[in-house]
Parts: C-alpha cells; sequence; structure tokens
C-alpha cells in the first residue's frame, strides 16, 4: 500500500492538550498510514509523551479531535482503544518483575483466541527477538534494560495490534542496545504495522524512520521525511550537534 495516498491509521487533529488547567499540547496534528515508522521527537517538556497519551486514551484533548482507523476515538478509554488493535509500549517498560519472559509475553496476548493464534504470535515475537527464546524462563527481573524492552515491544505485538505507540523505547539503554532496537522496531514497520515512536534521540529516529515531527514547548515546529529532515540546518544545529 502507498503510504502517501492511503487513509490515515492514526490521524491527530489540531489537538490541545493539558492536565487540569494547565495546557502542554497548543494545535498539534499528525498522521501515520500503514507501514510508516513515524517518529515524535523533540525535548524533555515538549509535549510528545502527552500526545501518545491522549492517543491512547489516557487524557482526552481540550480541543480537536483523534481518528484510529477511520473512526473518531478521542472519548473513548485506553481499554477500548487496545480492543480495537492500538497497543501501546511504555516509557520504562512496566513489565512484572516476578513473572517469567514468556508468563509476561502471555499477558499481551489475553484479547487473543484461540490458544493457536497466541502460539503463531508468540513464534513471531521470538523470531523477532532471538534472544528472548533463550531467556523465556527467566524472570523479567533478571533481564538487562535492553531484553526488558524487547519483552515491552514483543508483549504489545501478542495483542496482533492494528497499530503501535512507543514511549521513549531506547531510554536507560546502551548505544548499541539503542541501534539494535531500531532495527527491531523497523522491522515491526516493514511488516506492514504502522508505528508511532516518541524518542529523544531524534539521530536514531532520523536514521531509522520514514517521517518525523518536531515539537518544541509543545507546538509542531517542523514536520517532513526524515531524510530531509536531517539536512535541516536547524535540526543539525540544535538536535544534532553539526
Amino acid at each position: 500500500m502507498n503510504a502517501s495516498t492511503s487513509t490515515p491509521v492514526l490521524k491527530v487533529d489540531r489537538v490541545s492538550l493539558g492536565y487540569g488547567p494547565l495546557q502542554v499540547v497548543f494545535d498539534v496534528s499528525l498522521e501515520v498510514r500503514q507501514g510508516e515508522l513515524v517518529g515524535l521527537v523533540g525535548g524533555n517538556g515538549s509535549g510528545k509523551s502527552t500526545i501518545l497519551r491522549a492517543a491512547s486514551g489516557m487524557i482526552h484533548p481540550m480541543s480537536g479531535h483523534i481518528y484510529f482507523a477511520g473512526e473518531r476515538v478521542d472519548k473513548l478509554p485506553p481499554h477500548k482503544l487496545a480492543r480495537r488493535g492500538l497497543a501501546h509500549v511504555p516509557m520504562g517498560r512496566q513489565l512484572f518483575p516476578n513473572l517469567s519472559v514468556h508468563e509476561n509475553l502471555l499477558l499481551g496476548a489475553s484479547q487473543v483466541n484461540p490458544r493457536d493464534r497466541r502460539a503463531g504470535l508468540l513464534e513471531k515475537v521470538y523470531d523477532l527477538f532471538p534472544d528472548l527464546s533463550a531467556l523465556q524462563k527467566r524472570a523479567a527481573a533478571s533481564l538487562s534494560g535492553g531484553q526488558q524492552q524487547m519483552v515491552a515491544i514483543g508483549r504489545a505485538l501478542m495483542l496482533d495490534p492494528v497499530m503501535l505507540v512507543m514511549d521513549e523505547p531506547s531510554l536507560g539503554l546502551s548505544p548499541l542496545y539503542v541501534t539494535q532496537m531500531m532495527k527491531a522496531i523497523r522491522a515491526v514497520a516493514d511488516t506492514g504495522l504502522p508505528v508511532l515512536l516518541v524518542e529523544q534521540n531524534i539521530k536514531k529516529v532520523l536514521q531509522f524512520s520514514d517521517r518525523a515531527y518536531v515539537l518544541e514547548n509543545g507546538r509542531l515546529v517542523l514536520e517532513g521525511p526524515s531524510a530531509k529532515l536531517e539536512g535541516d540546518p536547524l535540526i543539525r544545529k540544535a538536535y544534532l550537534g553539526l
């Protein structure tokens, strides 16, 4: 499918967001289409995670609308969006530390039946993250940060989602694991599953994503193809140190 002409899987339309009386996002619009890996980047406090929380139904817009798979969803709670196929990989991974890798993954498939379908999803996760296959009986707490992030992504994929939204998956990881993680996320998008990736690591996001949106102080300041943004003088000076 041509991502440039297909209907957006996720559309955020002139959305403003806040917490109580405090507004932190101002009139932001973005789209993610089938098979795209789209970055939402910016510094701390720019509003990236707030937008992701709104897309997942954790907070509701002060104004504007959110559409998922062609339907308006900005008043739906998270569990109803999950049932529609929107899988959220949270910041900090939020695994069950005393459960095994296998058990954490199966929790992601709580809404998936029958069992043979779960087995097929598990096989796909272990194909994407071969390290986890050998670690499946290990408690999540005993894993490295990079391995735990693999479990968090795998758990989301066990929902058999229509789309993934991911909040800072590289947080706290070594440079080697960051590259490995970005390659895995790129591989997920290349299967046709759209991904919205929130990150501070702008260099890596622009290297692996198709398009990106840049936020500053809750406002959209740049957007476009990632290859083009890599060469933008503002990006190179403010974010890439070039």
